[in-house]
């Protein structure tokens, strides 16, 4: 499986490629890199809907100057990974549980048999719901995980309530597979830094907006409605106050400050809830704190260090 560069993105040198499939039968690709010395672990890196590996290619570099073996996989429907219906553009799940095919898939072929042990996962909003909910049914694969920015519910829907049963009615009746109601695909002409909701920072911006534009096909559009449901689903479970204090995966999750996606005060919550675990945020930094400006990123990182053992930085 390929990798592709941008100009001002290029493939970190040394990417290890190739493609795994899931037990429901699902292509995934994934990538890893090694550090230039030993190793102290490896960081297993998991995006947010929508997200490629292709957008972490910086974040790649700075584990791997920390010593990191790095360790990266697109979900099932995005990315360089097997699409799931017919219009290849379309976010859709019918089933988050279906996400841990994904990540049993990509620790049982990839990581365990060829990257160094301990190991250390670090996971975007989507992402990080995923782990979390593999951490909530008993599973225990990481030593640390650190978690930003969660989707532990979300705040960018108005008339949560409302949302949540016309989500579910729709499903019920067979419009699982269509898109959100008024969700389209914006064209990429339409996507501007001023108004965006994710990072301020307009070079990462323009970056990414870069790979996007070069390599449409890892691009995906709004979700359907089936995947609406299936996020609603499991975001009621996280709101029940004992799913957190069932959890005893050390973890830290990482909120924005002016989070317009997901909900920071909902992340706090269930931070105060967690035996093995707390949480912590970056003021002023919006939802893809791995995108953002070095003001917020740089306090990301400094995080990072402090809870992940073995960072050489």
């Amino acid at each position: 499986m390929t990798l592709f560069s941008t100009k001002d993105n290029p493939v970190p040198a040394g990417a290890q490629t190739g493609q795994v499939a899931t037990a429901d039968g699902v292509s995934l690709r994934f990538a890893r890199w090694d550090p230039e010395g030993p190793a102290h672990g490896t960081v297993c890196l998991f995006a947010g809907r929508t997200e490629k590996i292709e957008k972490y290619f910086e974040t790649v570099r700075d584990l791997l100057k920390r010593g990191f073996t790095v360790a990266a996989m697109d979900w099932r429907g995005q990315g360089g990974s097997q699409r799931l219906l017919r219009n290849p553009m379309k976010g859709h799940v019918e089933d988050f549980a279906d996400y841990q095919y994904d990540l049993e898939a990509f620790m049982r072929e990839v990581v365990i048999p060829s990257c160094p042990a301990p190991f250390f996962a670090l996971a975007h909003s989507m992402g990080a719901a995923i782990l979390l909910d593999s951490a909530r049914a008993g599973e225990r694969i990481f030593d640390r995980m650190f978690l930003v920015a969660p989707m532990l519910e979300l705040s960018l829907v108005k008339h949560d309530v409302a949302a949540r049963r016309l989500a579910r009615v729709l499903t019920g009746i067979g419009f699982s597979r269509a898109y959100v109601p008024r969700g389209r695909r914006v064209r990429l002409n339409e996507f501007h830094f001023d108004g965006n909701r994710l990072t301020s920072d307009p070079a990462r911006f323009a970056r990414n907006l870069t790979i996007t534009m070069e390599q449409p096909q890892l691009d995906v559009g709004p979700p359907t409605i089936g995947w609406v449901t299936a996020a609603f689903d499991l975001m009621d479970r996280f709101a029940e106050p004992q799913t957190a204090r069932a959890i005893r995966q050390p973890l830290l999750m990482v909120a924005a400050g002016d989070d317009q996606i997901v909900s920071t005060p909902a992340i706090e919550r269930f931070g105060t809830r967690l035996i093995a675990g707390a949480s912590l945020v970056i003021p002023g930094a919006r939802h893809e704190l791995l995108q953002e400006r070095d003001a917020f990123r740089e306090p990301l990182l400094a995080a990072f260090d402090a809870f992940i053992p073995g960072s050489a930085r």
